[in-house]
């Protein structure tokens, strides 16, 4: 055989080679893409996104779209030419596993955490947008969740109202640690509560609680420090003066946040916010309004302007990351709260795009 063959053949041979190495060889690789964006203004799956009662809203035109990203599962496993595809396409975003699914978190334990993400996110845009319109709103100490085989198991419940801890009136989630460690492991310590039957009740039926329980519990010891627990995470719940229910499946996170609670102002206000504009955008929201990150942003705007956005907001520390391959036609305005977005609607409204707080790469 010539030597020209010869070299030809082994070089096609090696090319193969590594065409099947490139399809058969996993690589810790995940990928992102746009994901679905949906108005919260609008319905989805057929029923109103924001369903309000209780209180007058408004049938307002415009959009204000979350956005989301869509990821490949948590048992995937990417090849290196799909890694190296989603590297030179600016349309998927190649990130190392572990970012999305921690070695010390199972698939169920993600799912868990993200749609509790979700649910705050969903609470916290009720709280900051009430309290812009200037609605009165409620807290309580509740039991957030619960461990298993603890000392609280069967005993306490999630959504339980926490009034007092060995008597002591409980104001504030930290309240509650503070006075639990005051013991050691293997003391008692009395809690004061409201069963989270009855608060929803009495919340749903607008009147006072009647029914109070005292659950007294033996203290363990916490791994590794040896501090006095009962196994509870206590936290903050709201009450409002009408009833605001987000109706979106198959979401999980925190960065609708921002978005949920514009779509509420919105609904409460005659007018509307957008002057009939198509503006997308993201971020977290906490019960103060202040805006924060989020992962995915390259991947949200393109998802927002291939809906037809022309303005995404988008949160102050994310900015740099967007700017740097902005999609065409979309405006990327920075926030930081939701005075900040609720002042760029107003400009966004009026036509003055001039004036609008602009992300830039640096």
């Amino acid at each position: 055989m010539p030597r020209r063959t010869a070299t030809m053949l082994a070089s096609l041979l090696t090319l193969i080679a590594l065409l099947c190495a490139g399809v058969l060889i996993p690589v810790p690789y995940s990928e992102m893409s746009p994901g679905p964006t949906v108005n919260t203004l609008g319905d989805h799956g057929g029923e109103p996104v924001l369903q309000i009662s209780g209180h007058e809203t408004y049938q307002n035109s415009g959009h204000l779209n979350m956005t989301t990203v869509r990821v490949t599962g948590s048992q995937y496993r990417m090849n290196l030419i799909e890694a190296l595809y989603g590297w030179l396409d600016n349309d998927y975003l190649v990130v190392p596993h572990s970012t999305l699914y921690p070695d010390d978190k199972s698939p169920d334990e993600l799912n868990q955490e993200t749609a509790e993400e979700f649910s705050q996110s969903q609470e916290s845009a009720k709280v900051a947008a009430l309290r812009h319109l200037h609605f009165p709103v409620g807290s309580r100490v509740v039991v957030s969740t619960v461990v298993k085989a603890s000392p609280a198991e069967g005993r306490l419940h999630a959504g339980d109202v926490i009034k007092a801890v060995d008597g002591t009136e409980v104001k504030q989630p930290g309240d509650v640690a503070k006075l639990v460690t005051k013991h050691r492991p293997g003391q008692q310590v009395s809690f004061r509560v409201i069963p989270a039957k009855e608060a929803a009740a009495a919340e749903k039926e607008k009147r006072q609680p009647t029914t109070e329980s005292t659950v007294t519990l033996t203290t363990a010891a916490a791994p590794g420090d040896k501090r006095a627990i009962v196994g509870i995470q206590a936290g903050t719940a709201h009450t409002f003066p009408f009833s605001i229910n987000i109706k979106l499946a198959d979401v999980g996170g925190p960065s609708a946040g921002l978005m949920f609670a514009l779509g509420i102002v919105d609904k409460l206000t005659k007018g509307g916010l957008t002057g009939g504009k198509f503006v997308a955008g993201t971020g977290t929201i906490d019960d103060d309004g202040k805006v924060g990150p989020i992962g995915g942003v390259e991947m949200k705007t393109l998802g927002a302007r291939a809906k037809g956005a022309r303005y995404f907001l988008t949160p102050k520390d994310n900015c740099a990351a967007a700017a740097k391959d902005t999609p065409s036609g979309l405006t990327l305005v920075k926030v930081d709260s939701l005075d900040d977005a609720l002042a760029a609607l107003g400009k966004i409204r009026t036509g003055d795009s001039a004036g609008l707080p602009r992300c830039t790469a640096r």
